[in-house]
């Protein structure tokens, strides 16, 4: 498997590819997301996650915008990184017995996502600000602010209390 597409050509063909990229994402992260909360056993994880669900699917239609705003039909390209973040979640989720260990387990995951989620917006901003597309930039900033915020939540909530309880 190559890198980069056959397609990609052009900074406008990378930045379609990549917008198609995390369309991807957010649509397979708003599937997988149900199961995660219903695995949380913190009320406040299960409600942190129940939210940043509410955002996903914000970040989707964002993303579509973009793809509008772009002149572009909404489409999706594989995204085997986030495929390969979310199967490896599924994996020690499903070998995680207790409860609390499962929570940081589950943080663990939801970050590794959200990371991602951060390098694909923040590079998707500064490339649509590099093709003169403010327009395109300010949408997908929207969402790229919230993925840090919900990284935020997630730190802190491990780091105060999460975490804590996983190590008794």
């Amino acid at each position: 498997m190559s890198v980069f597409s056959k397609d990609i050509k052009t900074f406008d063909d990378l930045f379609l590819h990549t917008l198609q990229d995390i369309y991807y994402a957010e649509k397979k992260i708003s599937k997988a997301l149900p199961t995660m909360i219903e695995k949380a056993s913190n009320k406040q994880l299960k409600a942190d996650f129940k939210h940043h669900l509410g955002e996903t699917e914000n970040h989707i239609k964002r993303v579509e915008k973009v793809f509008e705003l772009y002149g572009a039909k909404a489409k999706t390209t594989k995204c085997p990184a986030i495929d390969g973040i979310l199967e490896e979640a599924d994996e020690v989720a499903g070998e995680v017995a207790d409860p609390e260990v499962l929570d940081a387990a589950l943080i663990a995951a939801a970050q590794a996502v959200e990371h991602y989620e951060i390098t694909r917006y923040g590079t998707l901003a500064a490339w649509a600000k590099q093709l003169d597309r403010a327009d395109c930039a300010r949408v997908l900033e929207e969402n790229l602010a919230e993925e840090r915020k919900a990284d935020a939540k997630l730190t802190k909530l491990a780091e105060s209390k999460i975490n804590l309880q996983a190590a008794e």
